[in-house]
């Protein structure tokens, strides 16, 4: 793992996300709706790569996809690695009502709706544009 002193910074005033979504269909969707909103994406279906990837850069909300309560424990856990290594990390679960209301890791829960002007605006709301 990268420590903290070599991570790589934006170069541009982009605000970073990390998005954590298993599923194929999804992910590069929500991808490409948050890159042409303005905004820097890394994307990964693993929850291991992603710790990697947290590790090797700046990120200005890490975003992890939950589907459904089987996809609790693991995102909780993510969650945790990640907050334990940087408290101030502004983490993000994006799952449906029941699910939001079974966990309290995140900083912010976004709902999941066939939506993307929403779902960039819930992103927007959590990370403002950089001045």
């Amino acid at each position: 793992m990268a420590d903290k002193a070599t991570m790589e910074t934006p170069t541009d005033n982009k605000r970073a996300i990390l998005h954590i979504c298993t599923r194929e269909t999804i992910r590069p969707l929500r991808d490409r709706v948050l890159s042409l909103s303005g905004f820097d994406v890394d994307s990964t279906v693993s929850h291991t790569e992603a710790l990697s990837m947290f590790w090797g850069r700046h990120y200005d909300l890490v975003l992890i996809d939950v589907e459904g309560e089987t996809g609790i424990p693991q995102a909780e856990h993510l969650c945790s690695e990640i907050k334990t290594a940087q408290h101030q990390q502004l983490v993000a679960f994006v799952c449906n009502w029941r699910v939001a209301i079974m966990t309290d890791c995140p900083d912010e829960i976004l709902r999941t709706e066939f939506d993307p002007a929403a779902f960039v605006q819930g992103v927007r709301d959590l990370v403002p544009p950089s001045a």
